[in-house]
């Protein structure tokens, strides 16, 4: 399918809880493992398909503990045929290596982001040879990878990525526009059908999100455009003007609500699976 084709249905993925917003200030924010589960059947109820995970530690701090990385994955995939896919950007403040071991935790996907970028006050690193080592991994493993591209540059880094390395197991090149970082490239429509527009002809599907308030736009754009959708407290804390988000269930519900509006209904657990090729590690 070309990226550019509108599809019949809509991957939604909900990131629920990211490496940004603390506990203490967002007590909705699902960052023990029974939030995490109960966060995960809520969504895939609301029209989920697919899950994007940072984990916590005890104190509700980030971290790429292997013990609570595959707590994690194992939780999720017991009580839910969602996708379960571990962010292997961890924290800003996370090394490298210690991102690669992410894999180990044997999610169905992994998040892959093409290229260094600046992330509020932070700087988000990854370097060429990172990318490289984390994309072999992930093809050695059988991990599907999405390719985050926070910077219109990271289109063409994951252009050279393709090059180099060839496809990912399953043959389907997934990627997500991150829109709206402070520092990377904004929130709007015209820059994100740039993006589009730059996209590699191996991409057979695109989702995006837009942080804070390009959330919504970038929803109304991304499908108007053919494209899927990430939401969820990662990305956004406020449903409306004066409204906090209390669940991410609502995050997912509207997205839901306005992807079956313009006749592009959420696809099924099912469905996204094969779109995205992903290999079945279930075990009940």
């Amino acid at each position: 399918m070309s990226p550019a084709r509108s599809a019949a249905s809509t991957l939604i993925t909900v990131a629920p809880t990211g490496a940004e917003s603390a506990k203490a200030e967002v007590a909705a924010l699902p960052t023990t493992p029974e939030e995490l589960v109960e966060t995960a059947v809520a969504c895939e109820q609301a029209g989920a398909a697919l899950i994007h995970i940072h984990v916590r530690d005890r104190e509700h701090q980030p971290t790429l503990d292997p013990v609570l990385l595959k707590e994690a994955v194992d939780g999720v995939r017991e009580a839910t045929d969602l996708v379960v896919q571990l962010s292997t950007g961890g924290a800003v403040t996370d090394p490298l290596d210690q991102r690669l071991t992410v894999l180990d935790a044997d999610p169905d996907s992994c998040s892959l982001t093409c290229g260094t970028t600046n992330f509020g006050d932070g700087v988000f690193l990854n370097p060429w040879g990172f990318m490289v080592e984390l994309y072999r991994q992930a093809q050695e493993r059988e991990v599907v990878p999405e390719f985050e591209l926070f910077e219109l540059g990271h289109v063409h880094a994951l252009r050279r990525l393709l090059d180099e390395c060839g496809l990912p197991f399953g043959g389907k090149v997934h990627v997500d526009f991150v829109t709206g970082v402070p520092g990377a490239m904004p929130g709007t429509p015209e820059v994100l059908l740039a993006g589009v527009a730059m996209l590699p002809p191996e991409v057979t599907s695109w989702s995006a999100t837009g942080i804070g308030r390009a959330h919504l736009p970038i929803v109304a754009a991304a499908l108007s455009a053919g494209g899927h959708l990430r939401v969820g407290m990662e990305d956004n804390l406020m449903y409306a003007k004066g409204q906090a988000v209390s669940h991410n269930r609502e995050l997912v519900a509207r997205a839901a609500e306005i992807a079956t509006l313009v006749q592009r209904p959420p696809m099924s657990t099912s469905e996204a699976r094969a779109a995205l090729a992903i290999k079945d590690r279930r075990t009940r």
